[in-house]
């Protein structure tokens, strides 16, 4: 493997695309006031949130609320979003939707349905008790919900594949 060469050039670099990537969370929060769309890891969330709340017509609580982060027809919903293999969920949710974002943007449901599904199935807690589930478990979990116990989706969005993960660098 290469050494990785860190050079003055390289960090002028990173000061230029972290400025733009601070306007860019400028303007979204400007569209979706009381969202936080911050480079610390509310960024990726609040992309699931703001797509959830279109795809499914979910109200959004306000940013960072315990326990839920919408709902529907009376329905609570916990939303997670990930690039990655699996996701934490911090406490059993009435509802979750689960998004996968690939890096080219596009975004796919990985599961919707009863919280207590995923929750009593996450194979692995850690000590906050958070609950951690892959992806391709959700995706199986996914298929034995039934029409009527998934939040509607109001705009199409696909469900996920297996071929659709993101590849990791060796």
């Amino acid at each position: 493997m290469e050494k990785i060469k860190y050079t003055a050039e390289k960090m002028e670099n990173v000061k230029s695309q972290v400025q733009k990537l601070i306007e860019i969370v400028k303007e979204l929060e400007d569209d979706f006031p009381g969202r936080h769309f911050t480079l610390d890891g509310h960024l990726v969330g609040s992309i699931g949130e703001v797509m959830a709340a279109y795809y499914y017509g979910i109200e959004l609580y306000k940013a960072s609320e315990k326990g839920h982060d919408g709902e529907v027809d009376g329905k609570k919903v916990q939303i997670k979003i990930s690039q990655q293999d699996n996701i934490v969920i911090p406490h059993e949710p009435d509802y979750l939707i689960v998004m996968y974002l690939r890096k080219n943007g596009d975004i796919f449901e990985v599961y919707n349905g009863p919280g207590k599904i995923a929750w009593d199935s996450a194979s692995k807690r850690d000590s906050h008790n958070n609950r951690h589930m892959l992806v391709n478990k959700l995706m199986v979990l996914d298929a034995t919900i039934q029409t009527e116990d998934r939040i509607k989706q109001i705009h199409y969005i696909a469900k996920m594949q297996k071929d659709y993960k993101n590849k990791k660098k060796k």
